[in-house]
């Protein structure tokens, strides 16, 4: 059966499809067409995603009308109806064939392929080619505003404009207002084959009834229009021979019934059927007055606003029997509830059932987190225990929240139709995800329900549930995936050396909040309720001994500069006024050694450094870094907390601890280390392992082989083991880190006591162009040069630098940066050839010299 329907919902495996007379089907994500289902296919192949593979939201919205077949009618368990349809053209356009194309007819496509000139389309006829040119879209594109191009499976109306070829070539359009004037004609020789709905035509009435309205059109075809598709301006004011226009609905293949609609919004193809407004769905409405009654199927009411409503015979009463047709005369007036809105037949659903009316849940947006539900079980599966809340509201109990304790053997417990009580733990109201708990201890639990992390203020005690339980602590979870960390000194007033075998996961537990960042959606919590918690206003903060305050590792702090070290810098925490005091090693600053030492160097007392990572707090020992690898890697969680975690083939982040002549003692966040011997350190033969690796050096280490009774890890540090697969982005990311930070250090350095110099040094970048003299040339074929650039600088070329050149000093050239030492204000440059030209030719393309800031984008 043919049917045009309208979009009512987008997901991202199917279309939710409003049908005329309150129905609604569903379009798998397999069912839209053949290109789109082969780029699918190709994209599970490859295990990626595709570039030009658009989601269904990308391409479809919500009002659109769409051309669709019925594929299968199936019958749920509960006796309820689900209606499959396609809008593949192949199949919805499976009646025409090439030789019945014409000009003016208005048919289904999709977008095949995306060409120079235009775009292929495909009408789902066998034999012919259809080609939509790119002028002819521009309107259309304009107006969907979703990017310059029409995306391969999107759904299209298209006008016939052109067919050659005894219809093997056709020439399309879909600009709006061609689409909208399009009428179909007997000229077309349309037949009952290959009628199609979305059709508008000029109808002439043959006999008004009170369920509709017989018509006939293209000369040959009658067809029925019913009491929910009459114009409700003209209501029933139709006489015999009168025409007019007319949409197609629905054309039955066997019984060849076709059914049309004279309502206004399908009456200019391309156009959208009239919306309800999101706060209408689920309002009770205390007066509905019965416009008219159908003893077949219902009857139709006008609302308090004025707009029509219809309720099925079922809904009219509570049961069959209690159903009096005598109180549905016109005029009556009852109280409803809009349970729904047909698009279609631009609509209401209303029910006068008291148990809907009176009902507290409706749809999934009437739910929220937190809520107390009943529910009955009708299903129980290896991930949990599914929960018919309402006929429409179903949700899951994961099988940790079968009981306060973890069950077994739940069938034991649960029987298919039981009642149960649940709290709702999370509720998404666009994925209709519904996520329930049983645990008695949280459903009868009178404390505050936490579901969002600005709620979690300083002091909150609360119910939660654990979800790890591991040596550094246990992390609890709340509501809406809410989550915090317990440290192990806040398990107890005792002491707990293994908190793995004092909680297990799903243990409910009372917990109060020590401190909420909800911007990171990071949460202290403490299990010891008489604990303070840390003062939420620093305004009313007293001034406090740093060893007082405890710092997480991976916890983020602004700091300000103290004092410079030997080894590195006295810092203060701003969060804490500078009561707390701790330190940055000048390995730390940078993933880059070279840059550690330049930014020591640079950084002044005073100075503000922001986002830098708690390493390790050990009472007034608190250790800071600034190295953005190490600090990605705890903050996107790949990382091992103990040494329980670590499994072989993990790659993992850290830094040099030592370098012995056996190998290198690497460190990872939370203090696991392991050694990487000599032999598994680099892919060129080692002779001195200092020659490869310094002490603080950043690295990624791969796990060869853990000794869990000698607590021994063993590494690897070769290059080609130690890529995670995408290893130009990863390089990319590195150098654009690098070139961020010599911008710092520049900044740094303008500031400092010789504005002259620092002003060079910072003038100067890589690939900049300088007019010098040489002053001298060495012995070993190197030499120097001066220039008004490069005053109180020490610039060299090395003898492989020179080229070909035969220089001498007063000898005037040309000479390209290639790196600066900022340190020793020393600066190396080239003389080659071929290096200029190329530098001429990237002046030439992008009509100035590369600025520093757009260093790391360099692709040369």
């Amino acid at each position: 059966m043919l049917l045009l329907g309208c979009i009512k919902e987008v997901s991202d495996y199917e279309l939710v499809i409003s049908l005329p007379n309150g129905l609604s089907g569903f379009v798998p994500v397999t069912q839209i067409s053949d290109a789109y289902s082969k780029m699918l296919t190709k994209q599970v192949a490859q295990g990626e995603l595709l570039e030009d593979l658009n989601s269904l939201s990308d391409m479809y919205s919500p009002g659109t009308l769409v051309r669709c077949i019925v594929t299968s009618v199936e019958k749920s368990a509960d006796g309820r109806r689900s209606i499959k349809l396609s809008i593949d053209p192949k199949k919805v356009n499976k009646g025409l064939n090439a030789s019945a194309l014409a000009s003016g007819m208005l048919l289904s496509g999709f977008v095949s392929s995306v060409e120079d000139h235009g775009y292929l389309i495909d009408i789902g006829v066998s034999g012919t080619h259809a080609f939509l040119p790119r002028q002819k879209a521009q309107n259309y594109i304009k107006a969907g505003k979703r990017g310059p191009d029409l995306k391969i499976g999107q759904n299209l109306n298209c006008v016939i404009v052109e067919v050659k070829n005894e219809g093997r070539v056709v020439r399309l359009s879909v600009d709006r207002s061609e689409v909208a004037a399009s009428l179909a004609t007997e000229r077309q020789n349309w037949t009952l084959s290959n009628l199609l709905p979305g059709l508008v035509v000029k109808a002439r009435v043959q006999k008004v009834a009170s369920l509709g309205i017989k018509v006939s059109f293209l000369s040959s075809f009658t067809g029925i229009v019913d009491f929910m598709h009459t114009d409700p301006q003209k209501s029933m004011n139709y006489s015999p021979d009168q025409v007019m226009k007319a949409c197609i609905l629905s054309v039955h293949p066997t019984s060849k019934v076709v059914r049309l609609t004279l309502r206004q919004a399908f009456l200019n193809p391309g156009g959208s059927p009239n919306q309800l407004s999101n706060d209408r769905l689920g309002a009770v409405v205390e007066e509905s007055t019965v416009k008219a009654f159908h003893k077949q199927f219902g009857a139709v009411f006008e609302l308090d606003d004025g707009t029509l409503a219809f309720a099925r015979l079922k809904h009219l009463s509570k049961n069959r029997k209690s159903f009096k047709p005598g109180a549905f005369k016109t005029g009556c007036k009852h109280k409803c509830r809009i349970i729904d809105y047909s698009l279609m037949d631009e609509m209401c659903i209303v029910s006068l059932k008291y148990q809907i009316i009176e009902a507290r849940f409706l749809q999934y947006q009437d739910v929220h987190t937190g809520d107390v539900v009943q529910g009955k079980v009708f299903a129980l599966k290896p991930i949990g225990m599914q929960v018919k809340v309402t006929n429409v509201i179903k949700g899951l109990v994961p099988s940790m929240h079968l009981a306060d304790v973890i069950l077994k053997q739940p069938e034991k417990k649960y029987n298919i139709g039981d009642e149960v009580r649940c709290r709702v733990l999370e509720c998404n109201p666009a994925g209709k995800k519904l996520i329930l708990t049983l645990k008695k201890s949280l459903v009868q639990s009178k404390l505050p329900v936490l579901s969002n992390y600005e709620d979690a203020k300083p002091g909150l005690i609360t119910h939660g549930f654990v979800v790890c339980a591991r040596e550094f602590g246990c992390i609890v979870k709340f509501y809406n995936d809410v989550k915090g960390l317990v440290p192990k000194n806040e398990l107890s007033a005792e002491p707990i050396s293994c908190p793995d075998k004092v909680f297990h996961e799903g243990q409910v537990v009372k917990v109060m909040v020590l401190k909420c960042e909800p911007q990171q959606e990071r949460l202290l919590l403490s299990f010891r309720l008489s604990s303070k918690p840390a003062p939420e206003d620093k305004k009313e903060r007293t001034p406090k001994k740093k060893q007082e305050v405890k710092y997480q590792i991976g916890e983020m702090v602004d700091v300000k500069v103290l004092k410079k070290k030997d080894n590195g810098l006295k810092v203060s925490v701003l969060e804490d006024e500078g009561n707390v005091i701790a330190s940055i090693p000048t390995v730390h600053l940078s993933d880059f050694v070279a840059n550690c030492k330049l930014l020591w160097h640079c950084l002044q007392e005073g100075d503000v450094l922001p986002r830098v990572m708690c390493l390790s707090d050990k009472g007034e020992h608190i250790i800071l870094s600034r190295k953005s690898a190490v600090i990605s890697a705890v903050q996107e969680e790949q990382v091992v907390r103990s040494f329980s975690e670590i499994q072989p083939g993990m790659l993992l982040t850290g830094y040099v601890r030592n370098v012995m002549p056996f190998g290198v003692f690497v460190e990872f966040p939370f203090g696991v280390t392991g050694l990487a011997p000599k032999v598994s350190m680099s892919d060129k033969f080692v002779t001195d392992t200092k020659d490869h690796f310094v002490v603080g050096q950043t690295v990624i280490a791969k796990v060869m082989s853990i000794d869990e009774e000698k607590q021994r890890v063993l590494l690897n540090l070769k290059v080609s083991e130690c890529s995670s697969g995408d290893s130009a982005a990863e390089s990319f990311a590195l150098l654009n880190q690098y070139f961020k930070e010599v911008k710092e250090i520049r900044n740094l350095l303008r500031r400092r006591g010789e504005p002259s110099m620092a002003q060079g040094l910072c003038e100067l970048v890589p690939g900049k162009e300088l007019q010098l003299v040489v002053q001298d040339v060495k012995e070993d074929g190197s030499a120097l040069f001066s220039g008004s650039c490069v005053t109180g600088l020490t610039v060299t070329a090395t003898r492989y630098h020179l080229g070909d050149k035969n220089i001498v000093p007063g000898y005037k050239t040309k000479a390209l940066v290639l790196h600066v030492d900022a340190l020793t204000s020393k600066v190396y440059v080239s003389l080659r050839e071929e290096l200029l030209k190329q530098r001429a030719k990237q002046v030439c393309v992008h009509g100035s010299q590369r600025t520093p800031s757009t260093l790391p984008s360099c692709s040369t």
